[in-house]
């Protein structure tokens, strides 16, 4: 249910890591608690996100959520398949529900800080509950 090769931040984004690029999305757990979403506020193409802070926002049927950023960089492509459908989120947290592709600035030391797919596990088992 949490792939191994994707980093994870706390707030529960997932990035996977390409080379210098990252293509960002939330996770399973994260949409699941959401519930089926409605809307979707990603940031333009050429904005700037940085690790931590916040880069959007989701809606569902139970409640809104803003979207932080697990990496730091500048946004090069948007999933622009989310605005008639964001649906797909819910439905591929990790494939078509993708959010945002970011060309990587931060330091290297950035990916480090985030989690694998273990400690992600961890997180979600701890808020279960």
């Amino acid at each position: 249910m949490i792939p191994s090769d994707l980093k994870y931040a706390k707030s529960h984004e997932w990035a996977k890591i390409e080379g210098d690029s990252a293509l960002v999305g939330i996770t399973h757990f994260a949409q699941e608690q959401l519930g089926d979403l409605t809307y979707v506020d990603l940031p333009k193409v050429g904005a700037t996100v940085t690790s931590g802070a916040e880069m959007g926002s989701v809606e569902s049927v139970k409640a809104a959520s803003e979207l932080y950023s697990p990496v730091t960089g500048t946004v090069t492509e948007i999933n622009a398949a989310l605005e008639n459908a964001p649906e797909a989120i819910n439905q591929e947290p990790y494939g078509a529900g993708w959010m945002i592709k970011v060309k990587l600035t931060g330091p290297p030391t950035e990916l480090g800080a985030l989690l694998d797919a273990a400690a992600y596990a961890q997180v979600c088992a701890e808020e279960a509950h």
